[in-house]
């Protein structure tokens, strides 16, 4: 019997004796004394540190919407249809991904789509010769309006299965629906492109637009905030340096801009003994951007088509690397046919992109500096008012990249921020919502004169909110994923010769006027040795 399977049973039981006695499940968790010298030929199955999706206490009903394996790149197409026993309004909707995978493969890029809206866009572990299974849940509620009817379902991981690269990723995926009252601002309707355009109901008066934003594909977008200019000596080259920026428009305007989160696979940074049981912040459950694009709603309204074009600032056009595909939520006046309205303010600042590279005789550097504010503002006439919408958002980037000549050392400290105020203004008093994003970014990888690899690398993932009425503050979060890790492994050699070593720490908390989430896991050659609560 493996080593995880012990462990994993080991577990299970000191759970159910602490659940017995009422004790913390953390306080009793297990303490391997017998962490193996080295990563051997099984771990651990990856878990993350974040909080399980609630669920309410009712009647519940279970969809599976896709079951395959994936060996290349043949899309899973199969037809979903609502269940049957929980009505068609539900509190809330879980998705749930579980997969397995054994042997040897890369991490992989997948997505789901139900009636050509994407619900769901993932990426995978890298298994161990002996398999792993892993498991991912999200609230999928805000697709309701697509789940009420029967839809089409086309899922796809693509992968490589050769004589070199043997795992055949494994998926089933389910919906589980909760009965109950849909929660408050749950959209009416959700919408995509169709060629590039978007028609919306014409009584809409709250129009959002979210992209699932991925640079990937293997190439250097994979890698784009280690980037350089074309006239810096580095493998990987970008014309202006490695500020991006996701923009959104709207026949042409400039309507919405973001910082793209940097995503790390369980491949990255060449070293994946850092990914084998935590993987970084949101690769699992990649979070798309959104975009608040009520102040066009007067223009969206008229019944016509309309072109919605996102880009990604910093990569030509046409470039292959990165994938932006557009879902739209839409809540409806149900007191009226037609939503007029028009935009009244559209201000951007300039740009600013630098990126200078001093090279040095024992190291090349790179400094950059990004920035960009955007202001829009407009009014729709609603039946039961004017409602007015500004929305101002600013973006920066800082980042200082490091590397000596041969790319043996390379190294990048990265900070990127993207901070959204919402103002909304009616006959009531005004709310306004403001976010505070920030991600960062702290690693370096060297290759030693013994071809061993080691890289030591923190990746942070925060958000604060907070939400106001007439100046009062009525709400607020606060949310801090840290993930470090430290190992080290033997390059150009067989897997079995690697002699591979990794410490890895992830702590995740979520604090709010009702919420209350601190918890910490660690892992040691693959072992868990920390699983701690905070609260």
């Amino acid at each position: 019997m493996s080593r995880r399977i012990i462990m994993s049973m080991l577990a299970t039981v000191t759970l159910l004796a602490s659940t017995l006695l009422g004790m913390n499940p953390a306080q009793a968790a297990p303490r391997p004394a017998d962490v193996p010298a080295e990563f051997g030929s099984d771990w651990h199955d990856p878990l993350t540190a974040a909080p399980p999706i609630g669920k309410p206490a009712t009647k519940s009903c279970e969809v599976t919407v896709a079951e395959a394996q994936f060996r290349d790149f043949t899309p899973y197409r199969g037809t979903y249809a609502p269940p049957r026993g929980c009505g068609d309004r539900w509190s809330k909707v879980v998705l749930r991904l579980d997969g397995k995978v054994k042997g040897r493969q890369f991490d992989r890029l997948g997505y789901l789509h139900i009636g050509g809206i994407e619900v769901f866009r993932t990426s995978t572990p890298q298994p161990s010769p002996d398999g792993i299974e892993w498991s991912v849940e999200k609230d999928v509620t805000r697709y309701t309006d697509t789940l009420r009817r029967s839809q089409d379902v086309e899922m796809l991981i693509g992968n490589v299965v050769d004589d070199t690269y043997t795992g055949v990723l494994g998926v089933k995926v389910k919906l589980t629906f909760y009965s109950g009252k849909p929660p408050t601002g749950t959209p009416d309707r959700v919408l995509t492109l169709q060629d590039g355009k978007l028609t919306t109901p014409r009584n809409s008066e709250r129009i959002i637009a979210e992209v699932y934003a991925t640079g990937s594909g293997g190439g250097c977008e994979e890698y784009w905030y280690l980037t350089v200019p074309d006239a810096a000596p580095y493998s990987c080259k970008a014309d202006k340096g490695p500020y991006r920026e996701v923009q959104i428009k709207v026949d042409g305007q400039l309507a919405g801009i973001a910082a793209p989160f940097p995503t790390v696979w369980t491949g990255g940074w060449s070293n994946p003994f850092l990914w084998y049981v935590t993987p970084g912040p949101r690769a699992f459950d990649i979070k798309p951007i959104e975009y608040d694009l009520t102040p066009f709603a007067g223009l969206l309204n008229d019944g016509r088509p309309h072109r919605i074009d996102v880009s990604v600032l910093g990569v030509h056009e046409g470039q292959t690397g990165w994938s932006t595909p557009v879902n739209v939520l839409v809540r409806q006046d149900a007191g009226s046919r037609h939503v007029t309205g028009a935009l009244t303010a559209n201000r951007a600042s300039e740009l600013t992109n630098s990126s200078v590279h001093t090279p040095r005789s024992a190291e090349h550097r790179l400094d950059t500096k990004g920035g960009h504010r955007l202001t829009v503002s407009g009014y729709v006439d609603t039946s039961h008012g004017r409602v007015t919408t500004t929305v101002r958002r600013t973006l920066a980037n800082t980042s200082v990249h490091r590397w000596t000549e041969s790319e043996s050392t390379d190294g990048l400290t990265a900070t990127w921020t993207d901070d959204e105020t919402v103002t909304v203004g009616g006959r009531g008093p005004a709310e306004v919502t403001r976010e505070h994003r920030t991600y960062t970014m702290d690693g370096t990888t060297t290759i030693a004169a013994d071809a061993r690899l080691r890289t030591v690398l923190t990746l942070g993932d925060r958000a604060a909110v907070e939400e106001f009425r007439g100046g009062r503050r009525t709400g607020w979060s606060r949310l801090d994923d840290t993930y470090t890790g430290d190992a080290t492994y033997t390059t150009n050699v067989p897997r079995d010769q690697r002699h591979a070593v990794g410490t890895t720490s992830e702590r995740y908390r979520l604090y709010g006027p009702a919420t209350c989430h601190d918890r910490t896991v660690g892992t040691q050659q693959g072992v868990i040795t920390v699983a701690d609560d905070g609260c």
